[in-house]
């Protein structure tokens, strides 16, 4: 449901130093999954889930941190992205939830130890999936955290009230989204309400996706740490906001 003029993509698509190590990385799928395994053989791993306009070559830069730390990284394209723009699977919760609880179960059967990052929407999903699972760290960058607040806010953009809404299931907008009545009434109906894991959050103080108040108060709720970083927007992209992204996952990694 995030507008496509606003989209996370390229925080993996600097390009790298000169003579800098490139990370060992080997694709592979799991079940129908196209996906990426980064690093040398580990123990523990990060279960990385890229944003919309996103794909799983977003865990990139990510993992060239992680991997010198002694992580592996798996990522995967959620529908509609990377491999999958094509397919037959579409990214709304209903279908991306099981999808990751798959995946989740993959990595429980092949790491001892199982982190998670999340991008923007791809928190959404992970929080509706593993609300009672329990991680060894988790990073959420830019998050989504309450759908249904977003939903009503593109809403608000697209002057459609929920009578509308309603009335014609889906509603076409001129920012590239269809506002759909099952999506608006699934995120009502899910509410996060349990997080079980340790959380740092890097939040964007020009995000115009989720409200201050909504992350604070998520970041009370359940313990996370949180680092608000005025300047960013909600997609890391220029070369300061990347400079502050990669020094946080670097302290909370």
């Amino acid at each position: 449901m995030l507008p496509r003029r606003i989209c996370v993509v390229s925080i993996s698509n600097q390009k790298e130093k000169k003579g800098r190590y490139a990370v060992k990385k080997r694709y592979c799928m799991i079940n129908h999954i196209p996906a990426i395994i980064f690093g040398a053989p580990s123990d523990k791993v990060y279960l990385f889930v890229h944003g919309k306009c996103g794909s799983k070559e977003d865990a990139q830069n990510f993992a060239e941190i992680a991997c010198d730390k002694g992580f592996q990284v798996l990522s995967f394209d959620l529908p509609e992205h990377g491999e999958r723009m094509d397919n037959a699977e579409k990214l709304v919760p209903w279908e991306v939830v099981p999808e990751l609880q798959g995946v989740l179960s993959y990595a429980k059967r092949h790491w001892q130890s199982v982190s998670l990052y999340a991008v923007s929407i791809g928190t959404y999903f992970s929080l509706l999936s593993f609300s009672n699972e329990h991680f060894a760290n988790c990073l959420f960058l830019s998050p989504v955290l309450d759908m249904a607040a977003l939903i009503e806010k593109m809403m608000g953009w697209a002057a459609v009230s929920p009578e509308q809404l309603q009335l014609k299931k889906e509603i076409p907008t001129d920012f590239g989204e269809v506002l759909s009545w099952a999506y608006y009434t699934y995120a009502k109906e899910h509410p996060i309400n349990t997080w079980n894991s340790p959380n740092a959050i890097l939040y964007a103080g020009q995000d115009n996706l989720t409200d201050r108040r909504t992350v604070i108060d998520f970041a009370d709720i359940f313990g996370c740490s949180l680092q608000i970083y005025e300047d960013g927007e909600h997609w890391f992209h220029t070369d300061e906001q990347l400079a502050v992204l990669r020094k946080w996952e670097k302290t909370y990694l």
